[in-house]
């Protein structure tokens, strides 16, 4: 059988088939918060995050970071905030927490979008959307860290922070976590530049400086990692012992919340319980 179709018309039937559908416009109003990708945003139902009361040992970085988010949540100034610090010490998650709280609120005030640092580049297309949404929006990205080699990601995060062309909307803020103040790697050599020993050095520093919150998160004392277990365990109605509370924590080389949280994870199943 001869087919006559036009050779241009089966072509574009072709790359039509191949090419993948439109995205559906975002609903900017209708949920909690949006994970953006590169290819546009993905709406999330359910924001996961603990209770700000079971979040301890970081009381004073709680306070700062919970008031900025209700600043911002009400149209007040608010700051881009950089959360930086060990690991495991609830980072994200207050973050995560302080949204639910201030969306408790009124949840059309303020929505979370997070971005994974591979789609930075097109956060400025994402900025442009924002803009014209009639919400107040926090930009979140977890655990950030650029490579020696890597110009271009700091340069945009200055613009974004800086007020440059490409700066972000006012009803938008940035949220940073790192485990390093500088969020770019450093190293003795920097200080040997025979020209000016400082000016790297400070450049990278000069990063983190941009934001209007730098919230520190420092090593877990023994006493604070208690005192998590047993906001948790009190919470979740389990019975605990403190000296096998650290025993864990040294079969796991550390003391943070998030070696707390597992701990408390391995209780409910020796329970039998979910949490």
């Amino acid at each position: 059988m001869t087919d006559n179709t036009d050779p241009l018309e089966r072509i574009a039937d072709a790359l039509e088939r191949l090419s993948p559908p439109p995205a559906e416009p975002t609903d900017w109003l209708g949920h909690p918060a949006y994970v953006w990708e590169r290819h546009g945003a993905r709406a999330v139902e359910r924001i996961e995050a603990p209770d700000l009361e079971l979040l301890r040992g970081i009381d004073k970085q709680k306070t700062v970071v919970v008031e900025n988010v209700l600043r911002l949540a009400a149209g007040h100034a608010a700051h881009d905030m950089l959360l930086w610090g060990s690991r495991g010490m609830g980072k994200s998650a207050l973050l995560r927490a302080s949204i639910v709280q201030a969306q408790a609120r009124n949840a059309s005030d303020i929505a979370l979008v997070q971005i994974a640092q591979e789609s930075l580049a097109g956060v400025t297309g994402l900025f442009a959307r924002l803009g014209d949404v009639d919400r107040r929006f926090l930009v979140f990205v977890d655990d950030l860290g650029f490579e020696d080699n890597d110009g271009t990601g700091p340069r945009l995060l200055r613009s974004w922070l800086e007020g440059g062309v490409e700066a972000r909307p006012p009803n938008v803020r940035l949220a940073v976590t790192s485990n390093r103040r500088a969020i770019v790697s450093r190293h003795l050599s920097e200080q040997d530049d025979p020209v000016n020993p400082r000016d790297v050095l400070d450049d990278k520093l000069a990063l983190a400086d941009r934001f209007g919150l730098s919230v520190g998160f420092h090593n877990c004392s023994q006493d604070d990692y208690l005192a998590i277990i047993a906001g948790y365990a009190a919470s979740f109605g389990l019975d605990w012992d403190e000296s096998d509370a650290l025993e864990w924590s040294k079969r796991r080389g550390a003391r943070s919340g998030r070696v707390a949280w597992q701990y408390v994870v391995e209780l409910a199943g020796r329970a039998g319980k979910t949490i």
